[in-house]
């Protein structure tokens, strides 16, 4: 984990909808150069923050810093070319190639008359391989499984080339092996430098895969900080009403959390 670099900052984010708030005072620091799990129950607010942090949905109040500027006061395509976002659900039912979505990351990097950078063709086929699609890369998206949809998203964001990575249940639909791969890829971009803000349902996987998480509980971010130290037994209890155990993973060394009902 690269600690001196700026990466993201988040201070005082609230987004309230219908008169309900759904995010409360949210703020962390998620660094360069690591993966940050953002955690909590259903309902927690974990997707409205990522949208917001986005600017998909717009704060009620509050800042995002991204390596010291004001990400949310960015016109929208300078936003693109820094911060990809890859939501839960890949909700097009265009008749597009696999290729052609892919191909859609590089958008923000085309000029005012439609003229694409001499290096997007490499940088999608990267994107592609990287991803696991290219086994289906010819066939069109609505064809696809659930699954392969979300590593086709993830696909479009590599091709963005982001220096922040937003994530909304990157693993969702996937097999197991599928999320281990995808996993790996989030490890490996954190390595490169990128900053990685990934939500995640299964606190196994946010312990093995996040070097920081970010815990939430009724819109509110309830701890934060590297992830051994911060998901302590008693914070889960409290979280998720649940019992936790830190162990090491006999297969890869790697720190463990068991989880069972008390």
């Amino acid at each position: 984990m690269n600690r001196d670099a700026a990466g993201l900052t988040v201070s005082q984010v609230t987004v309230r909808a219908g008169g309900a708030v759904l995010v409360d005072g949210a703020g962390f620091t998620a660094p360069a150069g690591a993966v940050t799990a953002l955690l909590g129950p259903n309902g927690a607010g974990k997707s409205t923050l990522l949208r917001a942090i986005a600017g998909v949905e717009r704060p009620t109040s509050g800042t995002v810093v991204f390596d010291g500027d004001d990400l949310l006061g960015l016109p929208r395509r300078e936003r693109a070319r820094r911060v990809a976002f890859v939501e839960q659900e890949a909700s097009t039912e265009l008749p597009l190639t696999v290729r052609a979505v892919v191909g859609l990351g590089r958008a923000p990097f085309e000029t005012a008359f439609g003229g694409r950078d001499p290096d997007a063709a490499a940088i999608i086929d990267d994107a592609i391989a990287t991803a696991g699609v290219a086994a289906f890369a010819a066939r069109e998206l609505p064809s696809l499984s659930g699954g392969e949809r979300q590593r086709v998203m993830l696909a479009r964001a590599l091709a963005q080339q982001p220096r922040l990575l937003l994530l909304d249940e990157p693993t969702n639909h996937l097999d197991v092996g599928a999320q281990l791969d995808v996993l790996a890829v989030l490890q490996r971009l954190a390595a490169e430098g990128t900053t990685v803000v990934a939500a995640l349902h299964d606190l196994s996987s946010a312990a093995a895969h996040a070097d920081a998480v970010v815990v939430l509980s009724h819109g509110r971010v309830v701890a934060a900080g590297p992830t051994a130290e911060t998901l302590t037994p008693a914070l889960i209890r409290e979280v998720y009403g649940i019992e936790a155990r830190w162990m090491t993973n006999p297969l890869t060394g790697r720190p463990l959390l068991a989880i069972a009902r008390p």
